[in-house]
């Protein structure tokens, strides 16, 4: 199996399977209703938050079959010829539906003089085409495009989203997953449904008995152990950099991934200020981590005397921008330690 049949076979196909997007399916299905229908659509946000399934939702709301429903990669057809093309093909009457959708996949990528020559079309288009243009780059999208368009953001599902859709997936699929495996794989997945599906797809691949742990996600994935991000933050709150250094090691010799380890420390980091700090967030900080990882976050945070302060968090953070560039990635990482455990 490919990588991408999950993804595939999971990708809502009505408004009422969307998940995480309630703002926008709302405000689709009302214009419908209501008859005030846009020409031109823009979806944003980060990759994975089902713009494009959304998109292929809204043209069959509006009775659009699959022969007038066209899709293009602005990324591999990105210049102005192409746009040309495009703009000859809308004055094309559909074949059997009411409107004739465009979906424009990437639009970001759309060169300058290809923005130029489209803008006309978008601005006034024939009355039976609608555009959808989808981007995870709002920024680079042209203000006079912007304004000719009715924009819908789409947000990152929340990490209880992704845990619940990864557990419903692998029963679907014949899987029992264990649910610190299922928060495992939706903190990975960085708030994508098809990072999440695709991550999923290669644990079910490795799989021998059909049982998902958090042992085998992290063994597919690279992700550290998380007993191991747990001995850097004790030895952190204890100023102890010779245990800090040594679970960074057991790190590095377990081939865990820099970066993900990175992350799954400032995560833990960032919740245990929050429990200090904003107690209000309790409940909703146990609903991301285990029973067991809230206990000892809980732990660390009533510690009076812990030495993990914003101070700590912020240092962790510059870490973890310079992971990437660094000759040894573990060492930004070790370098922190030491600092903070310094007198």
């Amino acid at each position: 199996m490919s990588e991408s049949v999950l993804y595939r076979k999971y990708r809502p196909q009505s408004f009422q399977e969307v998940l995480g997007q309630d703002h926008v399916v709302h405000a689709l299905e009302g214009a419908i209703k209501l008859g005030r229908v846009s020409h031109a659509y823009l979806f944003a946000g980060s990759r994975g938050t089902g713009k494009t399934s959304v998109a292929r939702i809204l043209a069959r709301a509006l009775g659009t079959s699959e022969t007038d429903l066209y899709e293009i990669d602005a990324a591999s057809h990105r210049q102005i010829e192409d746009i040309r093309q495009l703009r000859d093909a809308v004055a094309a009457v559909p074949f059997e539906s009411r409107y004739k959708v465009y979906i424009l996949d990437e639009a970001h990528m759309l060169t300058p003089p290809a923005w130029n020559a489209f803008l006309k079309t978008l601005e006034e288009p024939p009355a039976h085409v609608i555009f959808i243009l989808a981007t995870t780059e709002l920024e680079k999208v042209p203000e006079t495009i912007l304004s000719r368009c009715d924009i819908h953001h789409f947000k990152k599902p929340a990490r209880q989203t992704l845990t619940e859709v990864s557990e419903r997936i692998a029963k679907k699929e014949g899987f029992a997953i264990d649910r610190p495996a299922a928060e495992l794989i939706a903190l990975l997945s960085e708030g994508s449904f098809r990072d999440a599906q695709g991550i999923l797809q290669k644990v079910f691949g490795a799989s021998p008995d059909k049982k998902i742990t958090v042992a085998e996600v992290e063994s597919v994935t690279g992700a550290p152990k998380g007993e191991l991000v747990s001995a850097v933050i004790q030895a952190l709150a204890e100023k102890n950099a010779d245990a800090g250094l040594s679970a960074l090691a057991r790190a590095a010799e377990a081939d865990a991934d820099t970066k993900v380890f990175a992350k799954l420390l400032l995560e833990r980091l960032r919740f245990i200020l929050l429990l200090r700090n904003a107690p209000d967030m309790e409940k909703g900080i146990k609903e991301e981590v285990s029973a067991e990882d809230f206990e000892f976050l809980k732990k660390i945070a009533l510690q009076t005397d812990s030495r993990i302060n914003s101070s700590t968090l912020l240092e962790f953070l510059t870490a973890y921008d310079r992971i990437g560039s660094a000759s040894l990635p573990q060492l930004p990482l070790e370098l922190a330690v030491i600092k903070l455990s310094s007198p």
